[in-house]
């Protein structure tokens, strides 16, 4: 595979895998050398993308203005990104918080998201040198469907990487 040497250790002999028994599962990079796999996506072309971006990567995550990354995404994104707990909305370590729910863990209308969603769009945007990777923010303890937040991502910058789920609905 041609990509960028494993961050890790420095190795070049890198390889995609692909769980051949389930279509459409997840594939990754993985350096055979140390084992270290990028992140899953199920298009393999994306996969190699997003190893290659590794270092330019910015996971995006559906927040609380209180900042309490307790569950879900956020917790992902604190335990594996820095995402700093008390810091709701914006961007800190290789992490970037949308709010969908207020400082009482209440959800946010999808106006206020929408508006959220707009900070976030232009900063991607003054930000071209780094890929952001979106989760589907809004869809898990905020409650909403993927019909009803992913039309506010689109025309969304080309470094952003949106969730498979929202592509019918961009």
């Amino acid at each position: 595979m041609d990509a960028k040497p494993c961050p890790f250790c420095g190795g070049s002999d890198l390889s995609i895998i692909i769980d051949e028994v389930w279509p459409g599962s997840p594939s990754a990079s993985i350096c055979n050398n140390c084992g270290a796999r990028g992140p899953l996506n199920r298009d393999t072309s994306k996969a190699k993308a997003l190893w290659d971006l590794r270092q330019q990567q910015i996971f995006v995550f559906g927040s609380n203005l209180a900042g309490r990354h307790g569950a879900g995404a956020a917790l992902h994104a604190t335990l594996h990104y820095g995402a700093a707990r008390g810091i709701g909305r914006g961007r800190t370590g290789s992490a970037y918080a949308i709010p969908t729910k207020d400082k009482d863990l209440q959800t946010l209308p999808l106006d206020r998201i929408k508006y959220h969603v707009a900070v976030f769009l232009a900063y991607a945007k003054r930000e071209s040198h780094l890929y952001f990777k979106v989760t589907a923010i809004g869809t898990g303890l905020a409650g909403y469907t993927h019909k009803q937040i992913a039309p506010m991502f689109k025309g969304a910058p080309s470094n952003c990487l949106l969730p498979d789920e929202w592509e019918e609905y961009l």
